[in-house]
């Protein structure tokens, strides 16, 4: 997965000696003026990291890592900032940004943060892609398919699952192979696994 280094920055010059600096990580660096201008640009469940300034015009850097985690947000977040203070620091980071540095700050500092946001981020951006790919084999499935789905996960056998739905064995067994060919699951273990994924379980 190609991931991508996000400088965002209102200082010009700022922008570009950190996006010289990170290029050396070997990964494309994009720099943006503001986070308005970085919005137009983002997508959820891409992996990368963010470079992100505090205080800028308009919206500012904690407001936008709130926008993001509101909004599938899969990259790592870096604060780097002249004007952090104790409860600024702890409002990105309780909100899951991965560090939060000072200006001026050490390159190779810097150049180690964004190395692991990047491992995280690739690794985040997977699970993302994964659980929207079984969000999409679930709204395939019928409502009755659903809720034989929810039994069989549950590890009843079809008379049990027959009777509660008032249905013959029969029609589970037709559903029931619906549901695995529909979730691309081989066996029950499977199907469940994919259902505990989907609610955000490990």
């Amino acid at each position: 997965m190609n991931a991508i280094i996000h400088v965002v920055d209102d200082d010009q010059a700022m922008r570009h000696s950190l996006a010289f600096l990170l290029k050396s990580l070997g990964h494309p660096v994009e720099s943006h003026d503001s986070a308005e201008a970085f919005l137009r640009h983002w997508q959820p469940g891409l992996a990368g990291c963010l470079v992100l300034d505090v205080r800028m015009p308009g919206m500012s850097g904690l407001e936008l890592q709130r926008h993001l985690e509101d909004s599938g947000n899969t990259l790592s977040i870096v604060f780097l900032s002249g004007h952090g203070d104790i409860p600024m620091v702890v409002r990105a980071m309780r909100a899951g940004a991965l560090q939060f540095l000072e200006k001026p700050c050490n390159d190779q500092v810097l150049l180690d943060t964004v190395a692991d946001g990047l491992r995280q981020s690739v690794a985040a951006a997977a699970e993302w892609r994964q659980s929207v790919h079984i969000q999409s084999r679930l709204e395939q499935l019928t409502p009755r398919e659903a809720a034989v789905m929810q039994l069989v996960a549950e590890g009843k056998p079809n008379k049990v699952i027959a009777h509660e739905l008032d249905i013959s064995i029969k029609t589970v067994e037709v559903h029931r192979a619906h549901v695995m060919e529909k979730m691309e699951a081989g066996s029950v273990a499977e199907l469940t696994r994919l259902l505990m994924e989907a609610k955000g379980k490990p």
